[in-house]
């Protein structure tokens, strides 16, 4: 099947939103994921790791929630019940009210896919219209769960990041530490340069003032106008209802980046890749000091790595 003009416009938007000045971790493209690698313990963990921070790291939730959950006594370690500042190893039994945590073996890094969301698809574990949900199209956790880091609307597509690491997907997520989202959209219908001039300015939405870091003209043809547009914050349905508040229609809107957390140009719709063990850590090294420039993924490096794998078997 040919692939239509639209398409091609998108990918062509995409590929420069990924040749910006930060380069995604899986702008590589691997034949294999490699086996994660054994961090090195510190002096502290040697000791223990504190308990909120290894219940936000299995997915629980954040690390403030769980605090708060184990000030209400909801937190159970060997049978007893936990308090604020208590430390924990890989041979106690946790559990979070009836659930008990199954951790992954000490020192292994977390897991990180990458999957290309299509749309018609929501980010959810169960949806009471019945709709497909990405969940149902991810790889076993194995003893973990996957956490989407952020959301994308039913019908939005582009780049969805899983983690089996609430930590990390926090720190990504809170708008504290205002992490970049980048997206390709689709305009419909003529755009004046005073309603971009408002985007770029700032614009009263219902639910705060929000604007565009960034608004670039990517061209188009007919009455559809390609744009590439860049927020910090992830709050509902910002980018569609940002054109709107110009009596503008999003006719197609895909992320395109995340962090410095590309969308692979191998990846298609319906697919994921793991991220291996090298491109985890430096994911995690840009996250514990965001305002260090990312090392670029060498390109002979970029021939190497993950093979992206369908989400279900081929028809």
């Amino acid at each position: 099947m040919k692939q239509g003009k639209s398409g091609a416009r998108a990918k062509a938007v995409a590929g420069k939103a990924r040749r910006g000045p930060l380069r995604g971790p899986a702008a590589a493209n691997s034949r294999r994921p490699e086996k994660p690698r054994p961090a090195a313990p510190s002096a502290e963990t040697a000791r223990g790791e504190k308990l909120h921070k290894v219940l936000a790291q299995a997915g629980f939730g954040s690390r403030r929630a769980m605090e708060e959950r184990i000030r209400a006594g909801e937190v159970t370690v060997n049978g007893k019940v936990a308090g604020i500042g208590d430390r924990v190893t890989p041979e106690d039994r946790i559990k979070v009210g009836d659930r008990l945590l199954h951790r992954p073996q000490a020192g292994r890094l977390p897991r990180v896919l990458l999957y290309h969301k299509p749309e018609g698809e929501i980010v959810s574990n169960d949806d009471p219209q019945g709709r497909p949900t990405v969940f149902a199209k991810l790889p076993p956790a194995k003893g973990a769960k996957w956490l989407a880091i952020g959301r994308l609307d039913f019908n939005t597509s582009g780049l969805l990041i899983f983690t089996t690491s609430g930590d990390l997907a926090n720190r990504m997520m809170h708008p504290r530490f205002a992490v970049d989202r980048e997206y390709a959209v689709r305009v419909l219908g003529t755009v004046h340069p005073a309603a971009l001039d408002a985007l770029r300015a700032g614009v009263r939405l219902e639910d705060g003032i929000a604007r565009f870091e960034r608004l670039e003209e990517e061209g188009g043809e007919g009455a559809n106008r390609w744009f590439r547009v860049l927020l910090r914050e992830g709050r509902n349905r910002i980018v569609r209802r940002l054109f709107e508040s110009q009596n503008l229609t999003v006719s197609r809107l895909m992320r395109v980046r995340f962090g410095i957390v590309a969308l692979p140009p191998q990846l298609k719709r319906g697919q994921f890749i793991e991220l291996p063990a090298a491109e985890v850590e430096r994911l995690l090294a840009w996250v514990a000091n965001p305002e260090a420039p990312p090392a670029a993924v060498p390109p002979a490096a970029a021939a190497a790595r993950s093979r992206p794998r369908r989400s279900s078997p081929p028809r």
